[in-house]
């Protein structure tokens, strides 16, 4: 088909009018690209302002983990050694203690009379090992002297009045019977001798060393005795092994507690406030971003975006399964983590059990977060 020269400039005009369209559409894909990013930079801005957190302005990398607020100590649950019937609980919730103090007494009274029992029968142990080792008093010896004496006197006269009587049998004087009753009374005589001889000997022989010792064992065995039963009756009083409040009391007066191995029943939980930590699970895959003395903060939705500065005391050595739960419903928990324990500065005043969310500084990190 020929085309003549009004059909050549209508083509041309064509084809001018298609690449201006063309680059119109560039444009405005451009122009449209262009706003799209801005829109999304606009609304990373806005979250980013509304939820407090690792924002880049602090630092662009943080361990992180579930936390629960504890005291220095611990948690301390203090029980009796003993199983019985509580006679008094003296604290209440928050009231603080010190170390030694009495805090909850268990009814004693058959352990006191026990108590009472085993001292006299120390005391009474005791003066007989001084009787033994102090022998015979000077009035025992004498009188046992002279006991010795008197029947000595006793038996002369019975031996001379038994030599006549023989003389006089042998004269034919008188009869067998009555030479035998003579016979009898010298025996008898003799035989009173030599018991008030060895009742001499006993008194005035200095005390054997086996009779000490065995009056000494039978005053230790006494005293071990009184040392049971004053241990008993220690451990009817529940006292304080340290400073600082009462968190938690478990058991009034007149209940009885149990002092079971396999189910705990403590009286009180007790622990020292003065400073508070902070024990964070760690997830395994961050283990390795930890080290001591990091710095760290924690944050509680009852406290808003206020922040709660620390740093890392303690390092667990061995991973286990989680500890602290959130509630969450994307919470993990068949994953390994490690505990953590973070000392918060001494201007933190949280409650003891607030779970709390926390953030661990690592490496250059920490002087950013500084600045």
């Amino acid at each position: 088909m020929t085309v003549g020269p009004l059909g050549v400039s209508v083509l041309s005009k064509l084809r001018m009018e298609i690449t201006v369209i063309k680059k119109l559409a560039i444009l405005c894909a451009v122009a449209l690209t262009v706003l799209t990013i801005s829109m999304r930079l606009f609304s990373s801005a806005r979250h980013n302002a509304n939820n407090p957190g690792p924002q880049s302005a602090d630092l662009a990398y943080v361990v992180a983990g579930p936390g629960m607020i504890e005291p220095v100590s611990e948690n301390i649950k203090v029980g009796s050694e003993m199983s019985g019937k509580l006679k008094s609980v003296n604290v209440e919730e928050g009231d603080s203690i010190r170390a030694g103090q009495v805090l909850a007494v268990l009814e004693n009274d058959d352990y006191r009379a026990e108590l009472a029992s085993f001292a006299a029968e120390v005391q009474a142990k005791e003066a007989t090992l001084r009787k033994v080792v102090n022998g015979s008093r000077a009035q025992e010896r004498s009188e046992a002297l002279a006991g010795v004496r008197a029947v000595e006197s006793v038996v002369k006269n019975a031996q001379a009045e038994l030599q006549r009587r023989q003389e006089l049998y042998e004269s034919g004087v008188i009869s067998r019977e009555e030479l035998d009753h003579y016979t009898r009374e010298y025996d008898v005589a003799k035989e009173e001798y030599q018991e008030k001889s060895d009742r001499y000997s006993l008194v005035n022989t200095a005390t054997r060393e086996e009779d000490v010792a065995f009056a000494r064992a039978d005053v230790q065995l006494a005293q071990a005795h009184l040392g049971e039963a004053q241990a008993k009756y220690d451990k009817t009083f529940i006292k304080s092994p340290i400073n600082g409040i009462v968190l938690r009391k478990h058991h009034r007066n007149g209940e009885s507690v149990s002092n079971s191995a396999t189910t705990p029943d403590p009286v009180l939980t007790i622990g020292n406030t003065e400073m508070l930590r902070v024990r964070v699970d760690i997830d395994e895959s961050d283990v390795n971003k930890v080290r001591m003395g990091q710095k760290a903060w924690v944050t509680a939705d009852a406290f808003g975006k206020q922040k709660f500065s620390g740093h890392v005391v303690r390092i667990g050595e061995l991973l286990g399964p989680k500890t602290i739960r959130t509630d969450e419903p994307t919470e993990r928990v068949d994953r390994k983590f490690l505990e953590v324990l973070v000392e918060l500065d001494p201007a933190a005043n949280l409650p003891v059990g607030l779970r709390v969310d926390t953030f661990i500084l690592s490496g250059c990190e920490q002087s950013a977060a500084l600045r």
